[in-house]
């Protein structure tokens, strides 16, 4: 047998994988529509459309089950915007983009927009959330010289707060952005940094990279 062999998932371990993504993309929505903290683990079961015995399979309690639906979520996310940007070397550029996706959230995925929203600042401060990848971004823009040397943790928060506020506008009734918005906050975000409006105007209406999550 080869080692490819041994470790290729089984047509068990494939459905396992399945149903664990249902119940996570149901915790998401769930959280997103405001009833996280109401739902009984029936509800959860009847909205991932699984079996109610499979819960306990894969879960100790629905608390368990939307902690890890924050993170996975995050982290899928935060893991697909470092590969959407893996190709670009200016760090400006790599900054604006990963706002400009992520501030397309209300528009591509609005139940992650909506869980985001509600979820406010705490959520994105995790150390598997978007903030330390924006974090991240920022000092790297410091450090080539691209930002402004202000503090970096200063800008994180006004970038954060931008972000929640815009997905909020989004996802309210009726929403009252168009998607516009999203390039004109990674406009307004890098004027802050210290480009000048120009500068700003120019990465701004670089063409987002392909990307999918």
């Amino acid at each position: 047998m080869t080692t490819a062999d041994q470790t290729a998932p089984t047509r068990v371990d494939r459905r396992k994988l399945r149903t664990r993504r249902a119940m996570v993309d149901a915790a998401v929505r769930l959280m997103a529509s405001g009833r996280g903290d109401r739902a009984t683990v029936q509800e959860i079961t009847e909205e991932a459309d699984i079996g109610f015995g499979s819960f306990y399979n894969h879960f100790e309690s629905k608390e368990q089950l939307f902690a890890t639906a924050a993170t996975e979520v995050l982290e899928r996310w935060g893991q697909m915007i470092d590969e959407a940007t893996a190709g670009i070397e200016d760090p400006a550029e790599v900054f604006a983009t990963s706002l400009r996706i992520s501030a397309r959230l209300g528009w591509t995925h609005p139940d992650l927009a909506r869980f985001l929203s509600r979820a406010g600042l705490e959520v994105l401060r995790r150390p598997d959330g978007l903030a330390p990848r924006a974090l991240r971004d920022i000092q790297a823009g410091q450090a080539a010289g691209r930002f402004a040397p202000l503090s970096a943790e200063v800008a994180l928060a006004a970038v954060a707060g931008g972000l929640i506020e815009l997905l909020t506008l989004r996802t309210a009734e009726p929403p009252t952005l168009t998607e516009d918005a999203a390039d004109d906050l990674a406009r307004a975000m890098l004027r802050l940094l210290g480009l000048s409006d120009a500068e700003a105007s120019e990465v701004v209406a670089r063409p987002l990279p392909s990307y999918q999550a």
